[in-house]
């Protein structure tokens, strides 16, 4: 989350005019992330999130976040729902940009995982994957595997002022990825950014995940790597396998995975370090000057990517162990 756009008292009060939601209180922007302008908002009715839509986010495609975030709400999965207002709409518009407002989730993130959240955090993927199961929207993933080779072309240099030499061995992933890249996995609507700081937990369990504006159809699988990527590495850039075993486990008491979804991994794993290590890239010196956030370091991913590297059988984990 971050905040690109601001909006004046008089701006916020025509919004929520058209609300059932009383006189706003308190406006508070918070700067995280990188995609969005986000807002948290204290009315009379209560504590919600105003999100103003930037960048990356196509207009076009915000009826699909919306609706998929209704969707869980209404199949019980634990998610900041859309606000809709007293014509049924949910997307506004403030300062000729497209917004939303969503319901506040409580609970708390983790900076540092333990194996037991872990656990808990593969077990909330795989509700999230059972929930969206007759979601009837479909959006392509513009930032998968057939997105990167495309994507580097223009971040060459960018690379190399990171590290000489590393624009080639970048080339060097993206042919083997394209080349071993699966296909034929069970997919459906995945979260595709289920990252610590995206997840919240009460008293150790899983208590629900926001920010969907990822959100596409792909391989489940896809969505379990991202995860172990993001939640699995200790902050020497090493990768704890205990942990990575325990979110394995806590996915499949809720879905087990297919023998071709746990021969993927590997693969996934190491794109998705890539997908990440690219779009970071790109922001590094993409972010507006004078935007309440600081890009995230390409370079934790670059690490990452080269521990896939050098040990590819690394999330190769086999089949389950007999209950």
């Amino acid at each position: 989350m971050a905040v690109y756009t601001d909006i004046t008292d008089e701006e916020l009060a025509k919004l929520l005019a058209d609300f059932d939601l009383g006189a706003p209180l308190s406006l508070k922007g918070v700067a995280e992330g990188v995609e969005n302008s986000n807002f948290l908002l204290e009315t009379e009715a209560g504590r919600y999130f105003l999100t103003i839509y930037e960048k990356r986010v196509k207009a076009d495609e915000l009826p699909f976040f919306l609706g998929l975030m209704r969707w869980l709400a209404e199949h019980g999965y634990p998610s900041a729902t859309p606000i809709a207002d007293r014509r049924g709409e949910m997307l506004k518009t403030v300062r000729g940009k497209p917004c939303a407002i969503v319901s506040f989730l409580s609970g708390l993130s983790v900076r540092r995982p333990t194996v037991a959240h872990c656990r808990e955090a593969g077990r909330g993927l795989a509700e999230l994957h059972l929930a969206v199961a007759g979601f009837p929207m479909r959006r392509t993933n513009d930032l998968g595997q057939a997105a990167w080779g495309p994507m580097f072309q223009g971040l060459h240099a960018e690379a190399e002022g990171f590290k000489p030499g590393l624009a080639r061995t970048i080339e060097a992933d993206l042919a083997m990825l394209a080349e071993r890249w699966p296909n034929g996995l069970p997919e459906g609507v995945i979260h595709a950014d289920f990252f610590p700081d995206n997840v919240f937990f009460k008293a150790g369990e899983f208590a629900g995940a926001i920010d969907f504006y990822f959100a596409a159809n792909d391989a489940f699988a896809y969505d379990v790597a991202i995860a172990l990527n993001a939640w699995c590495f200790e902050p020497d850039g090493s990768f704890n396998i205990t942990a990575a075993r325990a979110m394995v486990a806590g996915y499949e008491s809720r879905r087990p995975l297919t023998g071709a979804e746990r021969d993927a991994l590997p693969v996934l794993a190491h794109g998705a370090a890539m997908r990440f290590f690219l779009t970071r890239l790109h922001d590094w010196h993409a972010t507006p000057a004078g935007a309440l956030v600081k890009p995230k370091d390409p370079m934790e991913y670059e690490r990452k990517l080269a521990v896939h590297r050098s040990s590819p059988d690394l999330v190769l984990f086999g089949a389950p162990a007999a209950p």
